[in-house]
This record gives structure tokens, sequence and C-alpha cells, in this order.
């Protein structure tokens, strides 16, 4: 675990670097308001890549990491999953290209004509579909990293297109940025699986076996209510903040989004390449028990600590990542950082419940959580302006926390 942390670290590091140069371009180039239809858009990305994958991602590593020693389960596995993921993806593409009008109303409102983005994204979903899978495979593999290497070049090709396209298009260039490097991802991923497998050799229509279609079946129906409904309701919130507080205000709260999205790459990596696949052939309580407490005694106290530093050094972080122009989000961490602390701590709960295909309770816990958290925001908004928003995060993860505590009860403790 120390030696994949590190390496980890170092991919983090960059990418929280290259989030840092990102961030100052589009907080000079396409101010508040362009960073809140970046938002718009990375949320509808989150939800179409959950489309477009079925959801299967961790359903993917936890059967390959079953049967990577069975060879013709896991061709079968490969081919099967490769042909339904191409085939959903390349109808996707079309709805996204012969109606790009319609989601650029969608997302962007009708204020602004972006429907090109849709168009390219249209052409770069199969890529960035399949890349998703064969990273999946990977880390079911356990070829720890090789997955951390192909987000450290990724990340490299991110920073370079994104600069590229924001200098030449400002903020369509932004959105260009977002929509076009996950998709050169595959070209990277498949030659780091292929020195693995022959995948190409695997993937035959005879393979095709729907069984394995319904065993994933549960993993898509949570990775469709989490990875859709959610970015759905945070894109929901975000049009009500633009309509009652302002597009600025809104541009404020998808930047402490971003600035949180950084130092919680660290835990979310570690956790989906790390402790997912322990927790997926842990036996019983007690070896679950181990795994939630060895994530809580090593990597919760080390984040605690970063979010009390980050919370001293906001102003600095602010003028440093941003403008001037961005010194209102200082008011917002207090708030962001109390929620992000319990929501690190229910992660590890929560992967849980892939791990063990509880699919029901999943489903329950996550409708719960979305639910509380659209309608806390309404009210706290309302009487605490753009604060009211992070607010209602806090009080979400708490709730949402102490929740899973209770029903993890004989696995914790």
């Amino acid at each position: 675990m120390f030696k994949i942390t590190s390496l980890n670290s170092f991919s983090v590091g960059l990418k929280i670097g290259i989030g840092l140069i990102t961030s100052k371009i589009l907080a000079v180039f396409v101010g508040p308001g362009g960073m809140a239809l970046v938002g718009n858009l990375r949320n509808f990305l989150t939800s179409l890549e959950s489309i477009s994958t079925l959801g299967f991602q961790n359903g993917i590593v936890k059967y390959v990491a079953e049967n990577q020693k069975n060879k013709s389960e896991f061709q079968k596995i490969l081919a099967t999953v490769f042909i339904s993921l191409l085939t959903v993806a390349i109808i996707l593409s079309f709805v996204l290209y012969f109606f790009a009008t319609f989601w650029n109303d969608k997302i962007f409102n009708n204020h602004f004509d972006f429907s090109i983005v849709f168009r390219v994204l249209a052409l770069a979903l199969p890529w960035y579909a399949v890349s998703v899978f064969l990273l999946a495979v990977l880390n079911g593999l356990s070829q720890f990293k090789k997955v951390i290497w192909i987000n450290i070049i990724g990340n490299l090709i991110g920073l370079l297109a994104s600069v590229f396209m924001i200098l030449q298009f400002k903020t369509l260039g932004a959105l260009l940025a977002i929509v076009i490097t996950p998709a050169l991802l595959f070209f990277v991923t498949f030659y780091f699986l292929n020195k693995e497998i022959n995948f190409l050799g695997s993937i035959r229509l005879h393979l095709f076996d729907f069984k394995i279609i319904k065993n994933l079946s549960s993993y898509s129906l949570m990775a469709l209510i989490s990875s859709v409904f959610g970015p759905i309701v945070f894109l929901a919130i975000r049009n009500n903040v633009i309509q009652e507080l302002g597009i600025d205000q809104a541009g404020f709260w998808e930047t402490i989004t971003r600035i949180s999205s950084y130092y919680l790459m660290f835990v979310s990596t570690i956790l989906t390449v790390y402790f997912l696949p322990k927790l997926s052939v842990a036996q019983n309580n007690q070896e679950t028990k181990t795994i939630f407490w060895r994530f809580y005694k090593s990597i919760l106290p080390v984040f605690i600590l970063g979010v009390i530093v980050i919370y001293f050094a906001r102003f600095f972080i602010i003028q440093l990542l941003f403008t001037k122009e961005f010194l209102p989000v200082t008011s917002l961490f207090i708030w962001q950082l109390t929620g992000d602390v319990f929501k690190v701590a229910s992660l590890i709960l929560g992967y849980n419940f892939f791990a063990k295909k509880l699919t029901k309770a999943f489903i329950f816990f996550e409708i719960f959580s979305l639910s509380l958290l659209y309608v806390s925001s309404i009210v706290f908004i309302k009487y605490y302006g753009i604060q009211g928003v992070v607010m209602a995060q806090a009080f979400d993860n708490l709730v949402y926390f102490s929740a899973l505590c209770l029903y993890f009860r004989k696995s914790l403790f």
C-alpha cells in the first residue's frame, strides 16, 4: 500500500499542479461565468460517462479480479463488455450529434451557442468509453502502477490540450478540451493493457454471454444512480443558483468545488486502486473491518491534517489559483472542508456497497442523500445565499456518514 500510495501521491500531486495552471488560465480568460459553464459541462459528462459505460466500471474490476486465472471466463467478460459498451457509445454518439442544439439549450441555456461542443463529443465518446473499460480491466488485474501511470500521462495530455484550446478559443476552447482529452487517453490505455494480455484476440462475437451482463446489472444500477442522478442534481442546483443569485455566484461555487476535487483525488484514487479490490475479496465482517480501519488509521488522519492547512492558506490559494475577482470564494471554505471530511469518512463505507453488491441498500442511501442535498440546498440558499449550497453539502455528508455507520455497524465495530 505504501509503494502504491507513494506513486499515487506523485500522480495526484502532478494532477493538482496541472489543475493549478488550468484554473489560473480559466480564471484569467473565462472568469466566474465561464467557470460555471465548465462546471455544467463536467456534470453532464459525468452522467454521460456512466451511461456510455453502463455503469460497469466497479463490476468489471470485481469480476476481472475474480476470474483473471480462468482464461475462458476472462475472455467472455472482455468480449461481452467491450461489444456492449461500444454499441451503446455509438448509439449515444448519434443522439449527441444530431440533437446537439437540444443538448446545448439544456446544459448551457439558450443564451449560449456551444452546439459544436456536443458534435465533437459525439465523435470522441466511443474512444472515451472503451478507454474507461480498458482502465477498469487493468485495475481488476491489480496492475496498480500501470493505472497510475496512465493517469499521469492523461493529466499531461490534458494540460497541453487545455492550455492550447483556452488560449486559442477562450470559453469554447475550455469546453472543447474537456471533451477531447479523455478520448486521447484510449491510445495510452490500450498500449499498457496490450502488454499484459492479447486484448484484440479476446474480442470474438461468439464469446458474448448475457449472463455476464446480468451479473453486472446490479453494478449498473448503482453507478447509474450515483453517476447519472448525482450530476443531474448538481446541475439543477447550479442552475438554481444562477437563477436566484446570478452566474458569477454559480462560478464561485464551481471554484470551491474545483479546489475540493483536487485534494479529494488522492483519496478517491487510493480507494479505487487499492481498497476496492481488497474489499471485493474480503470473506467476512472481520476482514472487512480490518480494511475499514486501515483506511481510518492511515488515510483519514492525513486528509484531516491537509484540510486544516488548506483552510488557513485559503486566501493565498485563491489568489494563486485564480484572481482577486474570486476572493469571495474564501467565505465558502469552512463549510466545504467540513463537509469533505465527512465525505471522505463515508467513502470507504460507500465502496463496500460495490464490493459486496448491496444494490438495493446502495440505491436507497444514494437517493436519500441526493434528495436531502437538493432540498436542503434550496432552503439554505434562501437564508444564507451562496454559502447555503456548501452548508447543505456539509449537512448532507454528515447525515450520510451517520447512516452508513449505522448500516455497517457489524463490519465497523
